[in-house]
């Protein structure tokens, strides 16, 4: 993924969050028309990590055709299932699809959830979606 291929909006820095000069972390990529690549094409990434080790997103707008929520609980042997809106799961790849991931404010934390910004978390257990069944 070459960064030149993709226009940034700048909407997370008014959240103080401290991203270090020439990082973008926070930040969202809109991939550029001409963007043939079938991962990234028509895609909006939010970049929950980058740094000098690596970057990691989450795609925001592609969700998948064939699951929904209650589905995906039913899968993992979840209770509450039975309950919850049939809500869209997004496709967060692309290059990691075996992994899921809740991207949510931070007014839910648990040990293992990754601050990303002042007002953003990543958190991947299954007691994040425990909790959202709950």
């Amino acid at each position: 993924m070459q960064i030149r291929e993709y226009t940034l909006m700048n909407v997370l820095d008014k959240a103080g969050a401290v991203i270090p000069p020439g990082y973008l972390t926070g930040q969202i990529l809109i991939a550029m028309p001409a963007m043939t690549d079938p991962r990234f094409a028509k895609s909006v990434i939010y970049v929950c990590v980058h740094n000098k080790e690596g970057a990691m997103g989450l795609v925001l707008n592609k969700t998948i055709k064939s699951l929904f929520f209650p589905e995906l609980l039913q899968q993992l042997n979840i209770g509450g299932f039975e309950l919850i809106d049939e809500k869209p799961i997004h496709h967060g790849g692309p290059l990691d699809t075996g992994r899921g991931f809740v991207l949510h404010s931070l007014d839910y934390r648990q040990e293992s959830t990754v601050s990303i910004v002042d007002v953003l978390g990543l958190t991947a257990t299954l007691d994040v979606l425990r909790d959202i069944a709950g």
